[in-house]
């Protein structure tokens, strides 16, 4: 007789199957009733009801958000995605090599779907330059975003929880480079079907319709009509401006100049930087002003200034947007603001920010407007420090932060600290793969070094982990512990084992990977990886066929989500910017899945059943 144990599990499986798939109710409260369900029941007791929260994968999973987060924030993805545009050139095959490469590259190391939300606009920009359908590179991006979840032990989530299974069974663990020669050799067949065949099934190579894009800085300052009012000058030798402070020149007050930023002295050499109050000039400093030419001629020839040609480099364009940003502000019905001046609120001295121009019932006021009352619908432009700018967000009561150029999203808070960072991710591996540390221990301490070096700023880690992932999981664990401790995933593996005989250990494998891949298309891969992975070892020991094949296979075959938008995240976030339909996924993805199939295959036999 069956124990009423084992059937509340099971209902309690299909039951968080079901939530899950139609997707009415958010996966981390799916996972609290699972737990709540194991709890009541008393299949579980309190202890093994929690123990996910408590569970080493769900640490090492927290922790590679904050990782994830500090490649981004020292700009090691955004500099890959910049080496992109500048070396594919308009050449298609090249840029869907190097997109599909190097989206990989950072996604051994970081989420998939954070990977490919990096690269989608990098993907779009690459496309616009050269003039190619998107349509025909986003799918790709997003198979190599997969991909790259095959490279690491840390690349994915499914590759830990199978690593974890084995650990519990008393196996040798897979090391954390083991999944690379398959992330390999499965990217290099998906570039090449991509390159040959993938990509004409998806689109023409050019499409007619233009994408509607976000205003750049140079977008709203041409608005405004501010781009024609900047110059460049350079403080010379005998300048009465050296050794004194921005905030004693009153240069809006006395000048009517705005001063936007400098490039002077820091402690790092020679760097932009915001005008600051406190911010001192010094000789052969660089300095950007906003202005009435006549006004700024007056201030060049009072102070020995020599006007620059403004540079046209794109580069240096890029990294002066890095530091210097612009933002639109409207004013609410409430704002005390309303009736005063802009110099009589000090606004500068109040909200670091510069008021660049005033756009008042469509007419633009670029001069004189300093001693103008502000009106209700006021939009001022404001000009500073992109943290200053972002800092505006604060006073609702006094104004909406309406606009936000497409620059701010190319901003990289700490790019002086990328080979910090890289260096604490090489030890962080090196530690991993000479099995000096356990996985958990050198993950945390990798976590610890990019916070105390600022390579990640501590306020952002909450914000940067997925809590609905970490408590999806984490509810997750404890249903397979259920499944096992009741006997079901013995149930399970004993119907299989039966069901596949005395097959070779090639078609084993084969029937995992289909079975796993089927199981992708109605859950999300973690999820997957718990439930099948248990019954993968466990067959794999009753049929003497090597264990480490069988949890291989079973990770690749969760990345594989290469046929449904529904099968990742990764997949879900390019169906819009591309414009896809579910076609589309099979189209490639099926074909995808047989060459991962048949990789995954032949690799297990070279490194495992040989």
């Amino acid at each position: 007789m069956i124990h009423p144990d084992l059937l509340i599990s099971v209902a309690t499986l299909a039951g968080a199957a079901v939530l899950l798939v139609s997707n009415r109710i958010r996966g981390d409260l799916v996972a609290l009733l699972v737990v709540l369900t194991l709890l009541l029941s008393g299949v579980l007791d309190v202890g093994e009801s929690l123990s996910g929260f408590s569970n080493p994968v769900v640490i090492i999973i927290a922790c590679m958000f904050i990782v994830s987060e500090a490649i981004v924030h020292t700009g090691i993805a955004q500099r890959l995605g910049e080496a992109v545009l500048d070396r594919g050139g308009a050449s298609e095959s090249r840029l869907l090599m190097l997109l599909m490469g190097a989206s990989s590259l950072v996604g051994s190391f970081m989420s998939s779907t954070a990977t490919a939300a990096i690269f989608i606009p990098i993907t779009m920009a690459v496309a616009e330059k050269a003039d190619i359908n998107h349509k025909r590179l986003l799918i790709p991006l997003a198979a190599a975003s997969l991909i790259s979840g095959m490279m690491t032990l840390v690349a994915t989530t499914p590759n830990i929880v199978v690593n974890n299974v084995l650990r519990e069974r008393g196996q040798e663990p897979l090391s954390f480079f083991s999944f690379t020669p398959f992330g390999l050799v499965i990217l290099a067949l998906a570039i090449g079907f991509m390159l040959l065949w993938g990509r004409h099934l998806l689109a023409a190579r050019r499409t007619t319709v233009k994408r509607r894009q976000e205003r750049s800085i140079e977008d709203l300052l041409h608005r405004y009509g501010i781009d024609q009012r900047v110059s460049l000058l350079r403080v010379t030798a005998k300048s009465d401006l050296i050794d004194r402070s921005v905030a004693r020149m009153q240069l809006g007050a006395h000048h009517h100049i705005n001063l936007i930023a400098l490039h002077t002295i820091t402690d790092s050499g020679r760097a932009i930087v915001p005008a600051r109050p406190e911010s001192v000039f010094h000789a052969d400093d660089l300095l950007v002003v906003i202005g009435t030419p006549a006004r700024i001629a007056e201030f060049a020839a009072a102070f020995f200034l020599e006007t620059m040609e403004l540079p046209d480099d794109p580069a240096l364009r890029r990294n002066f947007f890095q530091v210097i940003g612009v933002g639109e502000v409207m004013l609410t019905p409430d704002s005390t603001l309303i009736g005063k001046s802009i110099r009589e609120i000090r606004f500068y001295s109040q909200f670091q920010c510069q008021v660049l121009a005033i756009r008042r019932k469509g007419a633009t006021l670029t001069t004189h407007f300093a001693d103008q009352p502000l009106k209700f619908g006021d939009v001022l432009l404001m000009g500073g420090a992109w943290d200053d700018i972002l800092r505006l967000r604060r006073h609702r009561d006094q104004y909406l932060l309406l606009t936000l150029p497409q620059d701010y999203h190319e901003v990289i808070a700490a790019r002086d600290r990328a080979p910090i960072a890289l260096g604490i991710l090489a030890v962080m591996v090196g530690l991993m793969v000479f099995d000096l540390l356990p996985t958990v221990t050198a993950v945390l301490g990798a976590t610890a070094a990019l916070i105390l070096t600022r390579c990640v700023q501590a306020d952002s880690c909450y914000k940067a982990i997925d809590w609905q992932t970490i408590v999806l999981i984490a509810g997750i664990l404890p249903l397979a512990l259920a499944l096992e401790k009741t006997g079901a995933i013995a149930l399970v593996s004993q119907t299989l084992l039966a069901l596949v005989g005395n097959s070779p250990p090639l078609l084993v494998l084969a029937i995992l990977f289909v079975l796993t891949a089927l199981v992708g298309l109605f859950l999300s891969n973690t999820p997957t990886a718990v439930l099948v992975a248990p019954m993968a070892v466990d067959i794999g020991l009753a049929m003497n066929v090597s264990p480490q094949a069988c949890a291989m296979t079973v990770a690749i075959a969760c990345s594989a989500a290469f046929v449904s938008p529904l099968g990742s995240p990764v997949n879900m976030i390019v169906r819009e910017p591309g414009g896809y339909q579910f076609a589309d996924y099979a189209k490639v993805g099926v074909p995808l899945l047989a060459l991962a199939l048949l990789a995954t295959i032949l690799l297990a036999w070279v490194f495992y059943l040989r």
